[in-house]
């Protein structure tokens, strides 16, 4: 057996469902259905008949008249106070603080990684260390460096000979001639000479000869297999020192103009390394961005992190919180992304007004959303008198002409509302103006119509055309509209 489930009792609602209770008398089952049923309106109302299912047939219950009483309020013992005027209620807090945070928290993991690998000056090396000594000072430690190892022991003469010429070669490449390291021993002695016969450096000729003799004793021993005599190359040694300190005895002191240009090579060169560290940490943010973007743009599309990213108005209110109230009497209920705002009408103050309005609006014509609410109470229409939706659907259309609204295109077609409630939908695109300019923006629009004894009830929604966040919203409102039958 299948009793009714759902809001099939309109226009009470369901409030509970209550399990099946079922007895046995003879040879027989007795099934009982219990539902709690509420309605805030007095009136009188009617529940329609009911679809039960038994054994795969189908009966329909009889439809029940039910009454509901208002509540009688002693005026003598409770007095009756004036309507409260409209307030404004601010939003309730949102989460924001906690993406802050997490934003926060982000960048402060990446400045951190930026500074620790990237910005810190980080403790030298050895190597950095003995790289960043003047020339002289290196090529002595060189040689100390030399006599550490134990290249004679092992008669390792080519190891030997090797750093002991490329300690006063590197020194000659720095302070006397920039391709000593390249040249051969012959090409170095013939530019020292040079340079001596110049006078561009004082250095003797005894000097220049103990260079090329050691110079060519190391090319033997590299290229020869020579083996010479320990102690010789001992000898080869100390020569090398002596002969270093007497290279710089006789090398010119800088002037100013090449001390500023050290000076400048120096500062030159803190540039260089201050501008790589920039480039680099640019990259790095910008890459950490582009792959947050990629990343978030696959999981939740790239159209989506852009419009979040850039604050799409459209799709704020789209995830904001949003507000279902009714509006109007007989009342309108509606789910929309603000609260509807009362708009105060002149026909409110002249009694004598053959049709009372009262209106509801968010937003304006020409932005991403605009809703009008609308209720007509037509004073003078008799019981009798059917209202035809059709042609106040025209009225509207021609209303909105008269406010600027061009190209519009109309249908119609019948609209129900989820609680079964039946009305006039029009629909359609416009061109609306964007305030008081000359501007023009493509829309579309629904125009959602109701009648009930002496009442018209109208629901306008515009909004941008191609602005899938707002045919969203549209879409959410419109689902969510239900009427409440007016107390009797």
């Amino acid at each position: 057996m299948v009793f009714p489930e759902g809001q099939t009792f309109s226009p009470l609602e369901v409030i509970e469902s209550y399990k099946t209770d079922t007895t046995k008398r003879d040879a027989k089952f007795n099934l009982i259905k219990k539902y709690g049923l509420t309605q805030f309106d007095s009136g009188a109302f009617t529940i329609p008949a009911q679809k039960i299912i038994i054994n795969d047939k189908v009966i329909f219950t009889d439809s029940l008249n039910v009454r509901v009483n208002p509540v009688i309020v002693d005026t003598l013992k409770q007095g009756l106070y004036a309507i409260k005027p409209i307030i404004s209620v601010d939003k309730s807090p949102s989460n924001w603080w906690k993406i802050l945070l997490i934003i926060l928290m982000v960048l402060a993991a990446v400045t951190a990684l930026l500074y620790w690998f990237v910005w810190r000056k980080k403790p030298l090396t050895e190597e950095e260390k003995i790289a960043a000594l003047p020339p002289y000072d290196r090529a002595k430690l060189a040689l100390q460096q030399l006599d550490e190892h134990r290249y004679l022991e092992e008669d390792a003469y080519k190891e030997y000979y090797s750093e002991l010429t490329f300690a006063i070669r590197r020194y000659l490449d720095e302070k006397v001639y920039d391709r000593a390291l390249e040249s051969t021993t012959d090409e170095l002695i013939s530019r020292l000479r040079l340079l001596k016969d110049g006078n561009q450096i004082d250095l003797s000729l005894e000097t220049i000869k103990n260079l090329e003799s050691i110079f060519k004793r190391a090319d033997l021993v590299k290229f020869a297999k020579s083996l010479p005599d320990k102690e010789l190359a001992k000898f080869d040694r100390a020569t090398i020192d002596k002969e270093i300190d007497l290279v710089r005895a006789v090398l010119p002191e800088p002037n100013e103009e090449e001390k500023l240009l050290d000076e400048q090579y120096k500062e030159a060169q803190e540039r260089k390394k201050k501008r790589r560290k920039i480039i680099i940490s640019a990259f790095v943010v910008v890459g950490l961005l582009i792959a947050t973007f990629v990343g978030f743009g696959f999981k939740y599309g790239f159209t989506y992190v852009k419009d979040t990213i850039f604050c799409n108005n459209s799709l704020e209110l789209l995830e904001g919180t949003w507000v279902r109230s009714d509006y109007g009497f007989p009342p309108i209920t509606i789910t929309t992304p603000e609260v509807l705002k009362r708009i105060q009408q002149d026909s409110i103050k002249d009694e004598n007004a053959p049709v009372e309005y009262t209106t509801f609006n968010y937003g304006d014509l020409g932005n991403n959303l605009n809703i009008t609410l609308n209720t007509a109470i037509l004073k003078n229409q008799k019981p009798e008198d059917s209202i035809n939706l059709v042609a106040v659907a025209e009225k509207s259309i021609q209303d909105l002409e008269r406010r600027g609204i061009t190209n519009i295109f109309v249908k119609n077609e019948k609209f129900t509302t989820p609680n079964n409630a039946e009305g006039l939908k029009t629909f359609g695109t416009a061109s609306f103006p964007i305030g008081s300019s000359d501007s023009f923006v493509k829309g579309e629009y629904i125009l959602l119509h109701f009648t009930a004894e002496k009442v018209i009830q109208q629901i306008i929604i515009a909004w941008q055309k191609d602005d899938e966040y707002a045919a969203e919203m549209v879409e959410r409102i419109i689902n969510s509209v239900e009427l409440k039958p007016a107390a009797e």
